[in-house]
């Protein structure tokens, strides 16, 4: 069902509040550019430091933008299982297409407490899961064999949004779950190869800057041109890798900043850039003709 393209959406902030107009832009930006999905308030939408009526706001939002031209897969996840459960429920009356589950962040459950936080969500909701492992982020990585029993036990758990930088570890996860599982990028720069070896499509930081650029590539592999893939690969490489010169996601808000699309805001702990990572960013754009 989520595969493709799908932008993990930036949050626009604006004096402080959600900036209505830009998420607005954005988001008709990326149907413009041909992306399957929308990803709001993960970790790309600041969702650590948004709160509960935020988060649903950003969501509710993004649901109405989209109009059923799109899918929502709405990041709902949280390190306190209640939590999690109850923003699902919510994305879910608002009308979200699906579920976006990071495993829970900073209290390292075991593999069985894994299952169990994620079991829990399933049970409350109807809405399809895609489970995220981000092993660099959260501590801990969804073992292969948890992922497994999930998909066994609960038939709304249908993907993966895998973050650990391992094409071995893709292949694991093809072969436990089969081809009807879906596994989806979660690192730009290493789309190809995971496609290569099971993977769908990503779940994008790039698109939000190249909406049509990243749909192309993906679109491309997925029917068998991978020479075009490739090719658009190769030419935003620098675009994938500098887009992480800092923590995700201060520099995609640079870069939006700088085509004019978002004010440059953040909030508390992230801060702007520094002036060298700019300069970095800002030349790369340039490069690939993306800033004049």
């Amino acid at each position: 069902m989520f595969t493709g393209t799908y932008t993990a959406i930036v949050t626009p902030f604006k004096n402080g509040a959600l900036d209505e107009t830009a998420l607005e832009r954005l988001v008709k930006l990326q149907i413009k550019g041909g992306v399957d999905g929308i990803v709001p308030v993960g970790t790309t939408g600041e969702s650590p430091t948004v709160d509960c009526e935020e988060h649903l706001e950003i969501i509710a939002l993004t649901v109405k933008c989209v109009a059923g031209k799109v899918k929502v897969l709405a990041g709902t996840g949280a390190n306190s299982t209640s939590e999690a459960i109850y923003l699902t429920r919510e994305a879910e009356k608002i009308g979200a297409d699906g579920s976006l589950q990071v495993a829970p962040y900073y209290n390292k459950p075991s593999q069985e407490g894994l299952f169990q936080h994620f079991r829990a969500i399933a049970r409350e909701t109807k809405l399809p899961i895609v489970l995220y492992s981000i092993p660099g982020r959260c501590g801990v990585e969804i073992g292969v064999e948890t992922v497994r029993r999930l998909a066994a036990e609960c038939k709304n758990i249908i993907g993966i949004k895998e973050a650990g930088g391992s094409c071995d570890r893709v292949s694991q996860l093809r072969a436990a779950l089969g081809p009807k599982f879906t596994i989806m990028s979660g690192d730009d720069s290493l789309t190809l190869p995971f496609m290569a070896v099971g993977a769908q499509g990503v779940i994008s930081v790039s698109s939000n800057v190249i909406p049509r650029e990243v749909a192309q590539m993906v679109s491309a592999f997925a029917r068998g041109d991978a020479k075009r893939a490739s090719q658009l690969h190769a030419k935003f490489y620098p675009v994938f890798k500098d887009l992480f010169l800092e923590t995700n996601p201060v520099p995609v808000k640079a870069a939006l900043a700088m085509m004019g699309l978002i004010a440059e805001e953040y909030r508390l702990p992230l801060v702007k850039m520094s002036v060298a990572n700019r300069e970095k960013l800002r030349k790369t754009l340039k490069a690939c003709g993306i800033l004049k």
